[in-house]
């Protein structure tokens, strides 16, 4: 009786999960058509690769889990699909970060409306190569 509550409670919070990034994806796309700065846009294509990636694949290893009908192959599924998961977290930022320094640096975008602008700064002063 408890197993089965259980197994219900992990089986529709993986579908939440599945639905939220989902939902992730959406505004994600529509960030990238509506923003108007690559920078903004990269944040946006950065929130899709995170939220739109990381939570369905989550979802989808809790409920492979609950499906008695696959046997073992359910545990096969979890594990790819956290493993999976865990990956996009960590390579992800690395490389949104790598795009929007190497752009940067290449002065191929102007960052506007520009506040402050440390990284500029430290190249003008000789700190970081140009």
């Amino acid at each position: 009786m408890m197993s089965e509550i259980i197994n219900m409670l992990v089986f529709y919070i993986g579908l939440i999960l599945v639905f939220l990034g989902g939902i992730l994806d959406l505004l994600a796309a529509i960030g990238m058509n509506r923003f108007k700065n690559f920078y903004l846009r990269l944040h946006a294509a950065t929130i899709g690769a995170i939220g739109g990636g990381f939570y369905p694949l989550i979802g989808l290893g809790l409920i492979s889990l609950t499906l008695d009908w696959m046997g073992t192959n359910r545990f096969y599924v979890a594990g790819i699909s956290f493993t999976t998961a865990f990956f996009l977290v960590l390579t992800a930022p690395v490389g949104s970060h790598a795009l929007a320094q190497g752009t940067h640096k290449s002065r191929i975008v102007e960052p506007e409306p520009i506040v402050v602008d440390r990284l500029r700064e430290d190249e003008e002063k000789g700190l970081i190569e140009k």
